[in-house]
């Protein structure tokens, strides 16, 4: 089996790193939001097979906000596909607690190098620039 490499500190490519549903199933929430953040603040992107729930999400963006310098760390940009619906239907879902982190996949990276060009319920195109 191949060993897995890190790229030297001269290597100037884009590191996605690509988490599956059952490395974060058995992490709790702020276990989560590190392991997201802490890719992030490295210049990584993150690429989740499975999305986080919406208070999830919100706390990643609260979490994110505290930790926001102009010198260091830019923030997040988050994008989710598909997209959950924002009719009633979403809304009844969350009464009769249906799970809406299934069937999502979740792309988060530095404000600084990751920018959507276009997205809609079958694509996300984005452009990655190098640090």
């Amino acid at each position: 089996m191949p060993e897995a490499t890190t790229p030297e500190d001269g290597d100037d490519g884009v590191r996605i790193d690509l988490i599956s549903g059952a490395r974060m199933e058995g992490l709790a929430s702020m276990e989560k939001i590190r392991l997201i953040l802490d890719s992030v603040r490295d210049g990584d992107i993150v690429v989740l097979e499975e999305g986080l729930s919406p208070e999830e999400e919100s706390r990643l963006i609260e979490v994110t906000m505290t930790e926001i310098s102009p010198d260091d760390f830019t923030g997040i940009e988050i994008e989710t596909y598909p997209k959950p619906d924002s009719g009633g239907g979403s809304f009844l879902g969350r009464i009769m607690g249906k799970d809406e982190t299934a069937k999502k996949l979740t792309v988060i990276g530095p404000a600084n190098q990751i920018q959507t060009l276009h997205k809609d319920e079958n694509l996300i195109t984005a452009l990655v620039s190098r640090k």
